[in-house]
């Protein structure tokens, strides 16, 4: 039987992420040397990682360099996003991509049970997904005129 694919299934589970009172510059050396557009901002707690925010390399961009500010004024918490949506581990894929239509966002961060960082879940581990799908339906098209031709010559 199938079962759905969860947020959990699909989601990046080594997530780059920064705490509040990192330093902006720090926290764009960290995208640069990690290669990631964004970073999950966390809390630490006993249980976990408790998300607090986002910040996206668009976060940067929109609310400090194109303001000629100096990123070195400004800490994570300044500037990041905290009106941020989270998809739970076991939440559908399709769930999850609703959750980001409904807050025009391409990555969101994936929480366990408990509220505790998981992972992330962007859209491109999405189209990854729908790639490898496409991929199965043409080899399925493929040995089908396979199977045809010795079938009936």
């Amino acid at each position: 039987m199938y079962q759905p694919l969860t947020a959990g299934d699909l989601c990046t589970r080594d997530t780059v992420f920064a705490y509040p009172h990192l330093a902006l510059n720090e926290a764009a050396r960290l995208m640069r040397e990690q290669h990631v557009g964004s970073l999950v901002v966390v809390d630490e707690t006993d249980r976990g990682r408790v998300v607090t925010g986002m910040l996206t390399d668009r976060d940067l961009v929109t609310a400090v360099i194109a303001k000629d500010m100096d990123p070195r004024q400004f800490r994570v918490g300044d500037v990041m996003s905290n009106d941020l949506v989270t998809v739970r581990e076991t939440d559908s894929v399709m769930d999850a991509l609703a959750a980001m239509r409904r807050k025009g966002v391409r990555r969101v961060p994936v929480t366990d049970a408990h509220g505790m960082l998981v992972g992330v879940l962007a859209i491109d581990d999405m189209l990854g997904m729908l790639a490898e799908q496409m991929r199965a339906l043409v080899a399925a098209i493929e040995t089908e005129r396979v199977h045809e031709k010795s079938a009936r010559p």
